[in-house]
């Protein structure tokens, strides 16, 4: 016998009464099937809902053959009628993701004369994919016609057609489909073949908000958020942006032109940093001028820094020059011979340091566990 879907007569029924048809043990939890239910079951990129059935948690809900099977946390009596309670917030979110991707895909697809490819409903977000080129700059726009929609309260139509009624109406469907067809309509701007629960009149679904637009195969992706999702992302976006602007002194709104000019300000000083690195790295060269072999401890640079110390150094000592910078436990190395061959040097140093790198042709760089006296004492006598 086939599951009473309570949910389809009303989508926001949130509590309710039931029969157990049968219980089963299953991994855990246990198997529930009740002659009638508002739980909805995973299907049409829809989750599932959760809640309370009798004194047991409900976990998931699925659907096959037309039962609608919930798993529990514990086992209820069969033969008796039990209460069941929606957690509402979760199931009027999805009717928000729901309703607010139909109101999107509808537009987009009419707009571009493009299909709904994919649809996932996230925790976090949801996704749906196009078959067609999509800028972020049209699907912008249509995020401004789909806001005046939901703003105009449009009233939701769901309905049954005939075969007849159905074989001459125009609607969106990912496959065929046979036998009764649930069409679920947002007048002027979506008619879809669709089994999820959807909000009553386009203004409960509140607040659409796109996220990305990114080419994804030969078409686009897009990124969403309706309703309480929507409203909380843009909450926690304008509260960043008052705490950036509060720390540069400047209005919410004029946060990313003040980020833009410290990014200018930080790179002309990085450039004026790296012009006073040269020239203390030409003068730290010249105190080794034909000094040969050279062994140079300083204080801590990043390993290009080490580098092209060292290279400074070798070109005017005219030897092997070696180069640690960091401090004890924690040092970057950089070696440079000039035609020779530094891998059995580079092979006992990391032995004898705890280091780890390498090389070739004259040059190897690493790091170096150990202390400055380990090094001095390793590069004695070499």
């Amino acid at each position: 016998m086939e599951t009473e879907k309570l949910y389809y007569a009303d989508p926001f029924l949130t509590e309710f009464d039931a029969k157990v048809l049968a219980c089963e043990a299953v991994k855990d939890g246990f198997a529930v099937v009740l002659d009638r239910t508002a739980f909805y079951p995973e299907g049409g990129g829809q989750p599932y809902d959760t809640g309370v059935l009798g004194g047991a948690e409900v976990l998931d809900v699925h659907e096959r053959a037309g039962v609608i099977t919930h798993k529990c946390t514990s086992p209820l009596p069969v033969g008796e009628t039990v209460h069941g309670r929606l957690d509402w917030a979760r199931r009027f979110d999805h009717m928000q993701q729901h309703s607010g991707e139909h109101i999107i895909s509808g537009l987009l697809c009419s707009t571009f004369h493009c299909d709904n490819v994919g649809f996932h409903m996230g925790a976090d977000v949801v996704t749906i994919d196009y078959n067609a080129p999509i800028t972020w700059e049209q699907a912008l726009e249509v995020e401004r016609r789909a806001t005046a929609y939901i703003w105009a309260d449009h009233p939701i139509r769901i309905w049954y057609p005939s075969p007849e009624e159905l074989a001459a109406l125009p609607y969106r469907s990912k496959k065929a489909l046979e036998g009764p067809v649930r069409i679920t309509e947002f007048p002027d701007v979506d008619r879809c073949a669709c089994c999820g629960t959807h909000v009553a009149r386009s203004g409960q679904v509140g607040l659409v908000k796109l996220l990305s637009c990114q080419k994804f195969r030969d078409g686009a992706r897009l990124e969403l958020l309706c309703g309480r999702r929507a409203l909380d992302y843009l909450s926690a976006s304008w509260e960043q942006a008052r705490q950036i602007g509060q720390a540069l002194s400047v209005k919410p709104q004029s946060a990313a032109a003040a980020v833009g000019r410290m990014q200018e300000e930080l790179l002309a000083l990085k450039e004026k940093a790296a012009h006073l690195e040269e020239a203390d790295f030409a003068h730290t060269a010249e105190r080794y001028r034909d000094a040969g072999n050279v062994l140079h401890i300083t204080g801590k640079l990043d390993g290009d820094g080490a580098r092209r110390l060292c290279d400074a150094i070798a070109r005017a000592a005219g030897g092997r020059c070696a180069v640690f910078a960091g401090s004890d436990g924690a040092y970057q190395y950089a070696v440079i011979e000039s035609g020779g061959d530094l891998r059995p040097l580079i092979k006992d140093m990391n032995a004898a340091l705890h280091g780890r790198g390498g090389g070739r042709d004259g040059f190897a760089q690493g790091s170096a566990a150990c202390t400055a006296e380990d090094i001095r004492s390793f590069f004695q006598n070499r």
